[in-house]
């Protein structure tokens, strides 16, 4: 799939401000992948932690900044929880950077980091929540009731999948259970129940929704953040093991006597608490408001996209389009009939066909190549048709509209249908 994807497309879709980012040759993105790999590990073992876990930021970001056809929540979110990484003393306890150096050990971490991350993991959860709160989702069960009729085959859950009262009950039960298992999480008492239905839920999205890729997976085991920060000694202790390493924490209350700290690093100076608390502010701001931007738009988000990325709406929408592009040379008067297979693999074409700023940038990606033809400054028109949630096809786009001209930025895009 690296070649799929990063490798034979010619034209990759650029985010507002990233056009400059562009693929490695084809050996770059093979090693570019296997240095990712490698990273992965120095950092689960706490080997060259904080350089290890900077260059994992960078590479993986840009992996997911190449093409915004590729967009897709859970690996935003990891980029955000391996920014954040970045400023955590993670590698303090159990790591080959503690074993080597012992003044990093350390028997306790900053609440703040501990906080930071549940509260990361619980803003995706509320958000995904909030925005199932429309009326598709809860007066129509939509889109759940499309993809379920689909599994109608399936034998003995088959029946019970077509029926439209269980696409009812999993589009009330998946909001309750966004809005509220952060909620779960954090109340002791509920803890390990609210987890045993984390982990069913997000099985049973993985086994009915495998396109969702590893999302599940990195939902549930992020979601071990809420335990209580000891879980992993107390297990520990439950199943026998020895103790990993001389020095490593203890629990209070252990019938060994807990381990001194060799050193334990003096906190910075005030200014430098200041600014990480300025910072951590303006991290959380930014995620609470970007989730809300698209209430600055008119019309409605999952139909014309304007703040539709980087606000985990999750599993909200069913679209089907086609987009075919007319051409014209005002200079010479020539028309011509382009498909967009003609520049875009057919993954690239599935995201494009139902996406404005896709359909937009398509349309740059021609007049650039009939300029470089020969033919001049050409006008670029779209015939685009999308069918949302099951309803009938319509125009997304104005096909009266030269979208060679129309520029990138972040206002409403007056071309696109409501």
């Amino acid at each position: 799939w690296i070649s799929e994807l990063y490798i034979q497309p010619e034209y990759h879709f650029a985010y507002l401000g990233f056009a400059w980012i562009k693929p490695w040759p084809q050996w770059g993105m093979y090693a570019h992948f296997g240095a990712l790999g490698a990273l992965c590990v120095l950092i689960a073992v706490g080997l060259g932690y904080r350089i290890s876990i900077i260059l994992f930021f960078v590479g993986f970001t840009y992996v997911e900044l190449l093409d915004q056809a590729l967009y897709l929540n859970h690996y935003y979110g990891l980029s955000l929880i391996s920014l954040l990484m970045i400023f955590m003393p993670l590698h303090r306890v159990a790591s080959m950077d503690a074993r080597r150096k012992p003044a990093l050990r350390s028997r306790t971490l900053p609440a703040w980091v501990l906080w930071t991350l549940r509260i990361q993991l619980a803003l995706i959860y509320l958000f995904a929540g909030l925005a199932k709160l429309n009326a598709d989702w809860i007066l129509r069960a939509l889109p759940l009731r499309i993809w379920l009729y689909a599994y109608g085959d399936w034998p003995l859950a088959g029946p019970w999948l077509r029926d439209g009262w269980l696409a009812y009950a999993l589009s009330w039960g998946g909001a309750f259970f966004d809005l509220t298992i952060a909620g779960w999480l954090l109340w002791p008492r509920t803890r390990l129940v609210a987890y045993a239905a984390l982990l069913g839920f997000h099985l049973a999205t993985w086994i009915l929704f495998p396109a969702i890729g590893m999302f599940p997976w990195h939902m549930m085991s992020g979601a071990l953040i809420f335990l209580a920060p000891d879980w992993p000694w107390r297990a520990r202790d439950r199943l026998g093991l020895r103790l990993p390493a001389r020095g490593t924490p203890t629990l209070r209350g252990h019938r060994h006597p807990p381990a001194r700290p060799a050193a334990i690093p003096a906190r910075g100076p005030r200014w430098m608490q200041a600014a990480a608390a300025a910072g951590l502010a303006l991290f959380a701001a930014a995620q609470a408001a970007l989730p809300l931007r698209h209430w600055l738009y008119p019309g409605n988000v999952q139909w014309n996209e304007e703040g539709y990325y980087f606000s985990w709406r999750v599993m909200l929408t069913e679209k089907a389009g086609f987009v075919e592009f007319r051409v014209h040379a005002p200079a010479t008067g020539q028309r011509w009939l382009v498909q967009p297979d003609a520049y875009l693999t057919a993954w690239q074409i599935e995201r494009m066909a139902t996406q404005p700023d896709m359909i937009r940038q398509t349309a740059h990606f021609i007049a650039a190549d009939y300029a470089a033809r020969g033919h001049g400054v050409v006008e670029v028109r779209a015939d685009a048709f999308v069918s949302f949630n099951g309803r009938p096809h319509r125009r997304l786009v104005d096909p009266d509209v030269d979208l060679a001209a129309q520029p990138p930025g972040r206002a409403p895009r007056a071309w696109v249908r409501s």
